[in-house]
């Protein structure tokens, strides 16, 4: 889990963030295109797209520090992440190719991450930590020119990994209560108001959850946040209201893990990550947890972060 005082002293110190769990957001109604997620290449995280069936795996970003926590447009044509540098944590917005680069000011006295579109695409919800009053951490939303901020909702110890509901009435989130392993999955109207706890605490959800396109579940992992010795976190699904849990894998023992990434864009299958003894797959399983098929097999490969894109809609 993203310890809320290491995110202030990260910043404090001037040091770019580099997150040990797995992060975002919704996936928009579609045919299924490109998967992207990131990897640690060595010299920062960079991101990666590549097709359904594990063919024309590339990387798309060159930059200096880290891109993390790449999210689709519902067109399928753009992706917004978070930029990770030794000097701010901003949202930067790029065409699916890598191209057409572009970073947005670093917010003033505070950062700005974890960015996700909603769904028509005009807006974008995203984690804003402030220092002065100190310390607000909160989930946002604001235009795509980062004018008309307005402040949804927040946990009593922060919160993280905004995702909008296909409907863009209803943002899902992480929070936290300040326990070494608290996280829980949370729902707040976008307009702001007091948010629906749907999980325990002691759920450790991972920064990392989805909506399914048809607006009705939701995915994340359990026991994701922070590692835990002799267990393996899991992927569940629950229904909007906090009802109907339903653990979707069944690993066990720790050295078998699955960390949840998103519903495909036909809502037919979940992208996830294996780790399995010290290696690492990109894997797909339909949504009952059934049919569990490799994208990228079992390698020292690690993809984080993971967003199935919609396939790229032509505009007239």
């Amino acid at each position: 889990m993203r310890s809320r005082v290491c995110v202030i002293s990260y910043v404090v110190l001037g040091m770019a963030f580099l997150f040990a769990t797995v992060s975002a957001h919704a996936t928009f109604p579609g045919q299924n295109g490109l998967i992207a997620f990131s990897v640690d290449t060595g010299a920062g995280f960079q991101i990666y797209t590549v097709r359904p069936n594990g063919d024309a795996l590339r990387q798309i970003t060159n930059v200096s520090g880290d891109a993390l926590f790449a999210e689709w447009s519902p067109d399928g044509r753009q992706l917004v992440f978070e930029l990770d540098t030794p000097e701010s944590v901003s949202i930067a917005i790029m065409n699916s190719d890598g191209t057409g680069l572009v970073t947005m000011p670093p917010a003033p006295n505070g950062f700005e991450g974890q960015p996700a579109f909603t769904p028509d695409g005009k807006h974008i919800v995203f984690e804003r930590f402030v220092f002065d009053p100190c310390c607000d951490d909160a989930i946002w939303v604001r235009d795509l020119d980062g004018n008309n901020r307005q402040r949804i909702a927040s946990a009593p110890a922060g919160a993280t990994d905004p995702n909008v509901s296909p409907d863009g009435k209803t943002v899902s989130f992480v929070g936290f209560n300040g326990e070494p392993t608290g996280a829980a999955l949370f729902t707040s109207s976008i307009s702001g108001g007091d948010p629906l706890q749907l999980t325990p605490y002691k759920f450790d959800v991972a920064i990392k959850q989805d909506w399914a396109p048809d607006g009705r579940h939701l995915v994340f992992t359990k026991n994701g946040a922070e590692p835990k010795p002799g267990v393996s976190p899991n992927i569940v699904t629950v229904r909007p209201d906090g009802t109907h849990s339903r653990r979707l894998t069944h690993y066990e023992g720790g050295d078998i893990s699955a960390f949840v990434g998103s519903y495909s864009p036909d809502g037919q299958w979940i992208v996830f990550r294996l780790e399995d003894h010290g290696q690492f797959g990109l894997f797909k399983m339909h949504t009952d947890g059934s049919h569990v098929r490799p994208i990228l097999p079992l390698s020292d490969f690690r993809p984080r972060f993971i967003a199935w894109g919609p396939r790229p809609q032509r505009h007239n």
